[in-house]
């Protein structure tokens, strides 16, 4: 008889989780009941503890998860074969007028500080970066021979791993087989280091790029030139040299007047330079240096300060998710998220069409109407746009997704909205829209993990905390991404990638409480520049605007 391979994750669940890879014909014993298990049952799948017919629901966290597409017996493995993406209808209705919830104890914390770059307008960096943007792909050439220009002469260049290409090369000259040039280790040495740098108090020069500003819509324009006003109004960034070509469709005046809308009382440094304006592209580039030069001097006299946790502004995000995402680290954020707010911070919920099914949920932790209909037209708006184009949230799980438990994207959205906590929602952003509030917002972006990443960043996000069940290297260039493993394997495998590891939840070796409570340990660590992501060690530097296309 097996037990303690199983979990069930809410009292209302007609399913339960494997811990471990369990075989057909197993007896597993759960709460009085001993079930046998009709096909094996991989870990982090599920298999049903209740006799389902076609119609009826899978109920995992409390909630509808699909509906069953043939007759599913108790110890019937849950998947695609016999379930199918389902979830629960919702609608303003659900609105609750006053949302009382419990706060996490925050006594051990309300005195901490990290050391952060305070901006004038009172928000605080995790890191002081200047960036070089483009405002149309035809600059990025540019903005590529200006980080060649400039990184390695001030110190910022680095090669994570060398390799010993000529070796390769030696061995092919001297006729060896190409069996035994498989066989050659041929990494040499990590070479990762910032010590030379020449800006002591200037942790990274940025340069980012993208293929938009022109040749599609004027939303997309407008949409692009908000983002970027919203990464140069990041407290991770001390200022920003932006270089237009001139006649494109994302103009230097309407990122002007994003920023101004953004920040009034904007005093950073930022310099404006349009090719087509210049005499040469010599000249042009040989402008843009000098004025980078002398920005970057301007911010290395800002220097880290101790600075509340309330300054913290944490984006939640998730990518490559496993069946026990939604189990350990997922929910260990949410708890971090709900201390955070509870000390007066800010944390960010991101990838709407990974809320689809818990919406009424969210409906009801919605501290005013407004906010609830904004959530609900967003929402609605959202997944209209997708079946327009004979697409749905159905169509969100991954392959990987699948292969690791999560088969439809209720059961994935049902884990994944575990990152926001229980603590109400204080309002809702579109893409591109600031933060505002101190509390939980919820913020529109897809399910993809770079375009998400970028939206959390652009909206104020100053710390990133991005779970993983499957790993991914995804970074950002401005917002220290630190990424967060569902399972210990995973941690063990990557930690090149993966910084911090929930798996101990899984191994029953430690809890949401105490790993959550590690975790605002290493945040503080990570915001105070004592410790260095992976993401930022690889120079994972991936930005990818969203164009409001369907994605998923």
């Amino acid at each position: 008889m097996k037990e303690n391979l199983v979990l069930k994750i809410h009292p209302e669940d007609n399913v339960l989780v494997a811990l471990s890879d369990l075989k057909k014909g197993t007896n597993i014993s759960f709460s009085n009941s001993v079930y046998k298990l009709n096909q094996t049952v991989k870990s982090k799948h599920k298999f049903s503890i209740k006799k389902l017919d076609i119609g009826e629901y899978i109920y995992m966290y409390g909630v509808i998860v699909g509906k069953a597409k043939k007759k599913i017996l108790i110890g019937d493995l849950i998947s695609q074969k016999n379930i199918e993406h389902f979830v629960e209808n919702y609608s303003l209705q659900q609105f609750v007028e006053k949302n009382i919830w419990l706060k996490p104890d925050i006594s051990n914390f309300k005195n901490l500080t990290f050391n952060g770059y305070y901006r004038s307008n009172g928000s605080v960096g995790t890191q002081n970066n200047w960036i070089v943007i483009p405002l149309v792909f035809c600059e990025n050439r540019n903005v590529d021979l200006m980080k060649r220009i400039l990184l390695k002469k001030l110190g910022y260049e680095k090669n994570d791993y060398e390799y010993d290409v000529d070796q390769l090369i030696s061995d092919y000259k001297s006729g060896i087989s190409t069996d035994k040039l498989l066989e050659k280790n041929i990494i040499k040495t990590d070479n990762f280091n910032l010590k030379n740098k020449l800006f002591k108090n200037v942790d990274r020069i940025q340069f980012l790029t993208h293929d938009g500003g022109c040749g599609g819509t004027r939303y997309d324009a407008n949409s692009l030139c908000m983002l970027l006003a919203g990464y140069i109004n990041n407290p991770n960034v001390g200022g920003a040299t932006i270089i237009s070509l001139g006649c494109q469709n994302a103009q230097i005046n309407i990122l002007k007047k994003y920023i101004n809308k953004i920040s009034p009382d904007f005093k950073k440094p930022i310099y404006y330079l349009e090719q087509q304006q210049s005499k040469s592209e010599k000249e042009f580039i040989a402008e843009a240096v000098k004025k980078t030069f002398v920005g970057i001097i301007k911010i290395n006299e800002i220097k880290r300060e101790p600075s509340p946790l309330n300054k913290l502004v944490v984006g939640l995000e998730c990518g490559g998710s496993d069946g026990f995402s939604g189990i350990s680290a997922n929910p260990t954020l949410g708890l971090v998220s709900d201390i955070i707010v509870a000390l007066g911070g800010r944390t960010i919920l991101s990838e709407f069409p990974e809320l689809n099914g818990v919406e009424k949920e969210l409906i009801k932790r919605c501290n005013n109407l407004k906010n609830a209909e904004k959530f609900v037209s967003i929402m609605q708006s959202y997944k209209n746009w997708a079946e327009k184009f004979e697409s749905g949230f159905f169509d969100n799980p991954s392959p990987g997704n699948i292969k690791d438990g999560l088969i439809t994207d209720a059961i994935k959205s049902a884990g994944a909205a575990k990152k926001g906590g229980i603590s109400p929602i204080v309002d809702i952003l579109d893409y591109g829209e600031q933060i505002k509030e101190n509390g939980l917002s919820l913020l529109c972006t897809p399910g993809n993990d770079v375009e998400s990443t970028t939206g959390l960043a652009g909206s104020g996000a100053n710390i990133i905390l991005f779970t993983t069940g499957l790993g991914t290297p995804t970074g950002n260039p401005i917002t220290p991404v630190i990424k967060i493993s569902s399972n210990s394997g995973l941690y063990n495998k990557m930690k090149d990638i993966i910084d911090f590891d929930c798996g101990k939840i899984i191994d029953g070796k430690s809890t949401i409480q105490k790993t959550a409570e590690k975790l605002i340990y290493y945040i503080i660590e990570i915001a105070s520049g004592n410790k260095i992501t992976n993401s930022n060690k690889l120079n994972q530097n991936d930005f990818i605007p969203w164009k409001r296309g369907v994605s998923l």
